[in-house]
């Protein structure tokens, strides 16, 4: 083989490898220059990041200063509330008591208004003990239906504000099968004078052991009356024998209602058909507790007045 060719073979071969050198040379170029764009990429990203992470921890500073002083604002507003409670709460008790206050003058008002249109005289003791004068007159007075009254009786007249007691109290025994009439109710002091003076005359002195004197007669405060049944028909003790009688003894109490002179009275004989309204709340309990009128204390009694016809 010729010299020539062989050395044209080689020039081929080193320009192929010059060429591929080369080529190898800028692909690596090339690669190099993309690791330093990305290296530098991630440079920046990096420096972007750290400025970004100074920034938020500068927030968070700020973020945490500010959450710091609205703790802060927070309790103060706190205590400024729970303050402004308690002097809400301190300004409520006094409103409740002056309301209470009020509400106690209201009740002294009403009271005092009511007992100033109440008989002051109906619940005092009589039959010797407390005198009425001749110008004590009920300050209300009606007259009673005729179907209530003992046949042959003049007209009767009772108490304006107990008299529906009255009614209510005969018409309950009638359903209970007693028909029982008024024999007297209200008389004046002129009536009881006069009525004392003709049994004085009878009977003398004994006349005392049956009938008051005028200003201590308890039909003189309107609310009293004499009871008696058909069987009966009139002020006998032989009414106290009766049914009729019987059920006032269990009964009238639930009207306002009191025997005054039962058996055994230091007053007078036993008068089963003298029967005395007294309200609902003292004759009940006089009833529970087994008393008489006349046994308690009349400071005692005098606590009732204010309900008399409750």
């Amino acid at each position: 083989m010729s010299q020539e060719p062989k050395t044209k073979s080689i020039k081929i071969v080193v320009l192929i490898l010059i060429v591929i050198l080369v080529a190898l040379t800028g692909y690596l170029f090339l690669e190099n220059s993309k690791k330093t764009d990305q290296i530098l990429a991630l440079n920046t990203e990096r420096d972007e990041l750290q400025i970004s992470l100074e920034k938020l921890g500068f927030e968070k500073t700020q973020i945490e200063n500010t959450a710091e002083e609205l703790t802060k604002e927070l309790t103060l507003t706190k205590e400024t509330l729970q303050e402004t409670e308690d002097d809400l709460r301190h300004e409520k008790n006094k409103n409740d008591d002056f309301e209470d206050q009020i509400r106690s003058i209201s009740g002294t008002v009403k009271d005092l208004d009511k007992l100033s249109k109440t008989d002051e005289e109906l619940l005092q003791k009589y039959s010797r003990t407390y005198f009425l004068n001749e110008n004590f007159i009920p300050l209300k007075l009606k007259q009673i239906d005729d179907k209530y009254i003992l046949p042959g009786k003049k007209d009767q007249y009772f108490h304006g504000d107990a008299i529906g007691f009255l009614e209510d109290l005969l018409d309950a025994a009638k359903r209970a099968g007693h028909d029982i009439k008024i024999v007297s109710a209200y008389r004046s002091f002129d009536e009881q004078q006069d009525l004392k003076g003709q049994y004085t005359q009878v009977y003398g002195s004994g006349s005392n052991a049956f009938s008051a004197d005028q200003g201590y007669s308890e039909h003189q405060l309107g609310t009293t009356v004499d009871l008696t049944d058909e069987s009966t028909n009139g002020t006998y003790q032989s009414f106290g024998e009766t049914e009729a009688y019987k059920w006032l003894v269990d009964n009238a109490y639930r009207y306002g209602f009191i025997l005054s002179y039962p058996e055994n009275n230091e007053f007078y004989i036993y008068e089963p058909w003298h029967w005395r309204f007294v309200g609902t709340d003292l004759a009940g309990d006089l009833h529970r507790k087994n008393a008489q009128f006349y046994e308690w204390d009349q400071r005692k009694i005098d606590e009732y007045l204010i309900k008399i016809f409750d």
